[in-house]
């Protein structure tokens, strides 16, 4: 990750062991999601079960039921 997105190895570490994401800078963090959706994730805005994360299926065009964050 740390190559695909430009940051620091430990910038990439910190992110991943924050308990939240205002632990991360927010252009890094930024960063890092695009790097993660261009790698096929797709980010779920939260609801009464909270936010999420799943897989893009493959063949799916990037974008479908995207998060609107």
């Amino acid at each position: 990750m740390s190559e695909r997105t430009g940051l620091a190895i430990n910038t990439v570490r910190k992110a991943e062991s924050a308990q939240n994401y205002m632990s991360v800078y927010r252009p890094n963090a930024q960063l890092l999601r695009q790097a993660l959706e261009d790698e096929g994730v797709i980010f779920i805005d939260a609801d009464e079960l909270g936010a999420g994360a799943r897989l893009r299926v493959p063949g799916e065009p990037q974008g479908s039921r995207r998060s609107k964050t």
